[in-house]
């Protein structure tokens, strides 16, 4: 192929940059815009060529993903017997080797280059006369991704160089128009891949007594839930905060014969003494201030049902007195009242602490423990429940997707970090993750670093929150308050004890935090709040605390 010109030549016409090669130019553009597929657009735009600038028989050739030949992709004025046959090795024919140089290639006479293979049209398809075959390399920055090429008449007035002018500003559109379409094809299939797991996982869900997950752990807690649900056992679920045992405590009442009586759940550790008692057991008119009228507790009110307590080792001893004479009498009398109250329901408690090490320690009754420890079923820890972090992951994000109205997607590598962290919050820390990176995934990529960054806030909080606790537990406090206790020490976050979330000092170490957490949500104190795993209060205090209530 010696004579093959792979620079571009000279011919005795002038270069035509005419009205028509604004008007092809302008027209592609237009195409590439409006047009639903690549394939309306790059046809259309080989068309313009064919009818304005009498480039014929244009055609996009682009490797194959089976067998990574070149092949006639797009093209106009092709038979369809003439496009399957225009295929092509990255060493075959000017086609070829423009492919594999990334150079573009002019053939000034076909007849005469020995390196023209007549594969695609046959020679006595095209006109009589000269004929020349042009082709310029697509590139994707400096990758060559395929080649534009197509005929011409060669003695003609339009001079040669201008049709390379306008080639290779079309091969441009079209390398556009491919990534455009290459990155859709990539997150619609991506999409398929999530939406078929999710189907599969739901599918599994309903298996699972709507628990999502696979692992080996999960089955194993939910055959022991399922094999005591139907029988009066009281089973005692163990397991760190954030594993699910409220959900496992609905399925165990759901597959019970109780089904269709009442299910009603209290936190223990949320509720101020003071009022747990009233909460759990009812109040009798004028039984306490403010007690206007008799009021059953929630014992009472799952009559007939289940009752799951959480957090059951935060009783006091008075209360677990009295919990131990419902578990044994099914008997209860409310707060203020002297009369016996018969109940039948089936309590279920759950902690994320050691029973038996509170009872060493004289925290807990011995006989109320063994009452609750009949049947005890630990629910695993996320880091222990292999493969479901991926369909959990999938599932909170089609959840804060519709929650938040956005349209966010996991990038490459986000499923693989999430699963490789530890998880000290479980799946409750799980879904938090996710819904913050929802809300910072500006460009609807949660991407590696985005998860990244949300991670190290979430170590930094944790190592507050040990802190925090610990500095809560060691802080003197009367035996029996009168009132509901709020720790006022100046630095130290006391929200009121109704709230799941703990005590927690203010430390000039957070300032970069906290202004980090701004800059990243241009300055929206709310977003930067939920960033760091903070309410909007907990987050306005720590601004003012620190002297950063003007930080932008």
């Amino acid at each position: 192929m010696d004579t093959q010109v792979i620079t571009p030549v000279t011919t005795d016409a002038p270069i035509d940059t005419g009205a028509a090669d604004l008007t092809v130019v302008q027209e592609a553009a237009r195409l590439i815009g409006q047009s639903a597929t690549p394939g309306v657009a790059i046809t259309g735009t080989l068309r313009l060529m064919s009818q304005m600038l009498g480039l014929n028989r244009g055609r996009v050739l682009l490797p194959s993903d089976e067998d990574g030949l070149l092949a006639i992709r797009y093209s106009y004025g092709l038979t369809d017997q003439e496009r399957k046959r225009g295929l092509y090795s990255f060493e075959e024919g000017v086609t070829g080797k423009v492919m594999k140089t990334g150079q573009q290639a002019v053939v000034q006479d076909v007849d005469q280059e020995p390196g023209f293979l007549f594969r695609t049209v046959d020679r006595a398809t095209l006109p009589e006369g000269i004929v020349s075959y042009l082709a310029v390399p697509i590139m994707e920055g400096n990758l060559t991704v395929g080649v534009l090429a197509a005929h011409r008449l060669r003695m003609r007035p339009r001079a040669i160089n201008a049709d390379l002018v306008i080639l290779r500003i079309l091969a441009t559109f079209i390398a556009q128009i491919i990534k455009i379409n290459t990155l859709i094809e990539e997150r619609t299939s991506h999409l398929r891949e999530e939406n078929q797991e999710l189907k599969v996982a739901l599918e599994q869900q309903q298996n699972n007594h709507g628990i999502l997950g696979e692992s080996a752990a999960v089955k194993d807690a939910l055959l022991q839930i399922t094999r005591v649900a139907d029988t009066p056992v009281t089973v005692l679920l163990t397991g760190e905060s954030g594993t699910g045992k409220e959900r496992f405590s609905q399925i165990l009442h759901l597959n019970s014969k109780r089904c269709d009586q009442p299910f009603l759940a209290i936190n223990c550790a949320a509720i101020p003494e003071q009022l747990l008692e009233s909460e759990l057991f009812g109040h009798e008119k004028g039984a306490f201030t403010g007690a206007t009228a008799t009021k059953p507790g929630k014992i009472e009110l799952a009559n007939g049902g289940t009752l799951f307590l959480d957090e059951i080792g935060d009783l006091n001893m008075e209360l677990q007195s009295k919990l131990l004479r419902v578990l044994e009498g099914q008997v209860i009398q409310r707060v203020g009242g002297t009369r016996d109250v018969p109940v039948d329901v089936r309590i279920v408690t759950a902690t994320h602490k050691n029973l038996q090490e509170a009872v060493n320690q004289g925290t807990f009754r011995l006989d109320l423990f063994y009452r609750l420890n009949v049947f005890p079923v630990h629910l695993p820890p996320l880091r222990e429940r292999d493969g479901d972090v991926r369909i959990l992951a999938r599932h909170f994000l089609l959840s804060a997707n519709r929650e938040y109205g956005r349209y966010t997607l996991f990038g490459r590598g986000v499923l693989e970090r999430l699963e490789s962290y530890n998880w000290p919050g479980n799946i409750r820390q799980l879904e938090n993750v996710i819904k913050r990176a929802v809300l910072i995934a500006l460009d609807g990529n949660i991407s590696v670093s985005d998860i990244e960054s949300i991670l190290r806030q979430e170590s930094v909080i944790n190592k507050h929150l040990e802190a925090g606790q610990a500095a809560v537990s060691n802080y003197p406090r009367a035996a029996e308050p009168a009132a509901p206790t709020r720790i006022t020490e100046p630095g130290l976050v006391a929200p009121v004890a109704a709230s799941s979330r703990p005590y927690r000092w203010v430390r000039e170490d957070e300032e970069e935090q906290l202004l980090n957490a701004l800059q990243q949500t241009g300055g929206n104190k709310t977003r930067a709040a939920a960033l760091l795993g903070m309410s909007a209060r907990q987050f306005r205090y720590r601004l003012d605390k620190l002297e950063l209530t003007n930080a932008p």
